[in-house]
């Protein structure tokens, strides 16, 4: 027999719809609100069907075990360590392994800016599984949704739980920017932070890393938005603040330091990136 809910030390929590519409009608929380969540341990039988889609979107993290999700009729297999996000209004199924009984941490979201957020995050319905890389950080974040909406759904509570809801997919979607450990991205972007002040050609870094430059230039604008040298500038301009705000170094001096054997270049180079001169920055008054 399918099971919908009912599973041994489960945790659920539904706010009730119209503290939901409320919650949207509000300044903050109509921006994103959290209306159910929960946690299905080792869900046996677990299965969900909505032929016309959900007025939420929905997140699910699976933790342990296995299961799969079918999402505008295309069917895809779900394991430990992955998170199924699915646009409100889109036609879906899912279940647990009858074999291996799914772990599952979820939530449900409203709000005007829960859209942007998922495709931040790489969801959408051609692409509901996204595999995690920080998974304990994810649903340490939906333990903490879930804690605050059991003590009440006070507004307060609901503000937290957006706060966290909030976290969650930008924590999905920085997990999907930041490369993993000893892939080509993470190499090259290591030995450019490694190396401040050298001169780095792109095709050496590429071959370096084992990938064409025309590659290697596009995995740094997919996770940067910017090619190489674009990332090596960001880098130095990084150095050079902490540079001006941390020393005693001369200009000429903080140039060098981070790569640039022309003090006048460094200088517009600067003046350019943070809309002030490296002597009229350093003299600022911050914090």
């Amino acid at each position: 027999m399918k099971l919908a809910e009912g599973f041994a030390n489960e945790r659920v929590c539904i706010v009730p719809r119209p503290l939901v519409q409320e919650a949207l009608a509000r300044p903050v929380t109509r921006r994103l609100v959290v209306t159910d969540a929960g946690l299905f341990p080792e869900a046996r039988h677990h299965e969900r069907a909505r032929p016309n889609g959900a007025d939420e979107a929905i997140v699910i993290v699976c933790t342990s075990g296995a299961g799969w999700v079918e999402v505008a009729g295309v069917r895809a297999g779900v394991g430990a360590g992955s998170a199924v996000v699915i646009p409100s209004g889109v036609p879906h199924r899912y279940a647990s392994s009858d074999t291996s009984p799914w772990t599952i941490w979820w939530c449900h979201l409203r709000g005007s800016d829960v859209d942007e957020l998922l495709a931040a995050a790489g969801a959408s319905a051609e692409r509901p599984v996204l595999q995690l890389r920080g998974v304990e950080r994810i649903v340490a974040l939906i333990d903490e949704i879930i804690t605050s909406m059991e003590r009440s759904t006070s507004p307060v509570r609901l503000l937290a739980a957006a706060g966290n809801a909030w976290k969650l997919l930008t924590q999905i979607a920085v997990d999907r920017a930041t490369p993993e450990r000893g892939d080509p991205l993470e190499r090259a972007m290591s030995y450019l932070e490694e190396r401040v002040d050298g001169a780095v050609k792109v095709p050496e870094l590429a071959a370096m890393v084992g990938v064409s430059s025309s590659h290697l230039g596009a995995l740094f604008r997919a996770a940067t938005g910017g090619g190489v040298l674009a990332y090596q500038t960001g880098l130095r301009m990084s150095r050079a603040r902490q540079l001006l705000d941390g020393s005693t170094l001369g200009i000429a001096e903080i140039a060098i330091a981070t790569g640039y054997q022309d003090p006048l270049y460094f200088s517009r180079l600067f003046s350019r990136t943070h809309g002030t001169s490296p002597s009229r920055y350093r003299a600022q008054r911050k914090g």
